[in-house]
Parts: structure tokens; sequence; C-alpha cells
């Protein structure tokens, strides 16, 4: 029997794709010989036919990206789906921009005492909370007395 005949019950039996099946090339002669599925279940116990395991992907890459992606790369315009409040909720956006700004505020207590306490550290801190600052650096710029 034809090689390729042979292959197609190996399919069979192995239940694989024909893609999946390795036949031993020095052992053509005997491979063509078998004609029936128990012929070719035979062939499959001395070892002479055999179903390949899968390929995996590589994870090599992958992990690159992973990496990558946690040092903030990526992340452009076109790597975005959804709107910008699909990506961060509007709350935990708030949460992590008004703990940022308590921290700088104790801070700027800590370095530049005197102007935080002309403006008057509980006042800032309602600030903050109120929404007043848009991010760090325009908490800086009131206290340093660059916008008031």
């Amino acid at each position: 029997m034809q090689l390729e005949k042979v292959r197609r019950l190996a399919v069979q039996v192995l239940k694989a794709g024909s893609g999946a099946i390795w036949m031993d090339p020095k052992e053509s002669e005997k491979i063509q010989s078998a004609m029936t599925k128990d012929d070719v279940r035979e062939l499959v116990k001395q070892g002479l036919i055999k179903k390949r395991k899968p390929q995996y992907k590589s994870m090599g890459m992958a992990r690159i990206l992973h990496e990558k992606r946690k040092k903030g790369r990526r992340s452009g315009h076109g790597k975005r789906t959804g709107s910008k409040k699909a990506r961060m909720e509007g709350k935990a956006h708030w949460m992590k921009n008004v703990r940022s700004q308590r921290k700088m505020l104790r801070e700027l207590r800590g370095t530049n005492a005197a102007a935080v306490e002309k403006i008057g550290y509980r006042r800032m801190y309602k600030m903050v909370k109120g929404n007043f600052f848009k991010g760090k650096n325009y908490l800086k710029a009131f206290v340093e007395g660059k916008k008031r």
C-alpha cells in the first residue's frame, strides 16, 4: 500500500491530524506492507509510526513584552481600546490623584514648612479634597507662590 494511504489509516488509529503522524523513513518498506488498521496498530506498538507532540508557542517573546509593559512601554494611543473612563474607573482615578497630592502636601510640609503654614495646611488639604488642583505639580506651584 502507498505511504499516504498508510498515513490515512494511522490518522484514524491515533486520532491525530495527518501532519502529526511520524513514520520511520528507514522502515518505509515495512510500513508500506501494512494493509489494515490492525497492521498499523502493530507498527505503532513497534514504534515505527508515532504521534508527534503538539508544538506550543514559546513564552520567550511574551515574557519580554510583559517586562516592557511593566515599565510602561507599549501603551500608546494605538494600543488603547475603550474610552478613558472604561480604561480606568473615575473613582479609582480620583483616589490615585488625591492620594498622591496628599503625600506631596505632607512632603512639602516637611521641606517647605513656612510656605505651607502661610497658606494653611488644613486649608490646602481641603482644597485637595475639593479637586482644586489638577495634579501634584499644580499643588507644588501653588505652595511656591507661582499661582494664587
